[in-house]
């Protein structure tokens, strides 16, 4: 099946699966995937490290500014995945922790970091043919792009997927405290003073609360049919 080199926006709340779906479906149809939200977690990492965030999650926002330029930020194909590497050392695992996820929100509410990070994702997406997921992919970063698609899940059931992530990595975390880490972003997130969290008119709602990853594909390959026109039905890859 011949899809156009479109960009597709993919935009919901935390732990809706955003990042596997969008993953699944570059691997599918041959697109370049990216991580937004990766950026922003990126740029948190560096704020603690630099020793600029606070414990009360605000920051040093002169000392931000300034670092943010040397900041080298990019995202590379490794091991048939697509990982953030902050210059030659790659930090995928280290902005998926806890403690990082904290400052990721806060941080991604001030103006000149969402500016910093816009500029790097419309240099990535320069080409097109790219799937990229976020808060405000389809509202703010790109609002032209070809599909927009706003997933969600019930409460209960997103708390439960992020707190079985942090256990298989080791996290000594409980299922409260990550609930409440949930609610906190999704608050921010939806309050924020600039591209706040919310649903493009036109995006597609794609509820997964009880959904398999397979189902999410079909879904993907008749919104994708339907859009295009495209009559022809590969098999899909498994």
């Amino acid at each position: 099946m011949s899809i156009p080199d479109i960009i597709i926006a993919v935009d919901g709340y935390s732990s809706t699966g955003k990042s596997t779906f969008a993953k699944m479906v570059a691997a599918e149809f041959g697109f370049l995937y990216l991580d937004s939200g990766a950026m922003y977690r990126g740029v948190a990492l560096c704020t603690l490290e630099a020793g600029l965030a606070h414990e009360d999650a605000t920051f040093d926002e002169q000392g931000l500014q300034a670092l943010l330029p040397s900041l080298e930020l990019h995202f590379r194909r490794e091991e048939g995945a697509t990982k953030l590497f902050l210059g030659d050392r790659c930090i995928e695992g280290e902005i998926r922790t806890l403690g990082v996820s904290k400052f990721a929100s806060p941080v991604s509410a001030l103006p000149f970091v969402r500016h910093f990070v816009d500029d790097k994702l419309h240099g990535f997406a320069a080409g097109g043919r790219v799937i990229m997921d976020g808060r405000d992919i389809g509202t703010t970063v790109f609002p032209n792009a070809e599909v927009k698609i706003f997933m969600t899940a019930e409460p209960a059931e997103r708390a439960r997927r992020r707190y079985e992530e942090h256990l298989a990595k080791g996290e000594n975390v409980t299922l409260e405290e990550v609930r409440a880490n949930l609610e906190e972003r999704d608050y921010r997130d939806s309050h924020r003073e600039t591209s706040p969290l919310r649903q493009a008119a036109d995006a597609y709602v794609l509820d997964n609360t009880h959904m398999t990853l397979h189902e999410e594909l079909v879904w993907m390959l008749g919104l994708l049919q339907g859009k295009f026109g495209l009559l022809e039905s590969p098999g899909l890859s498994w």
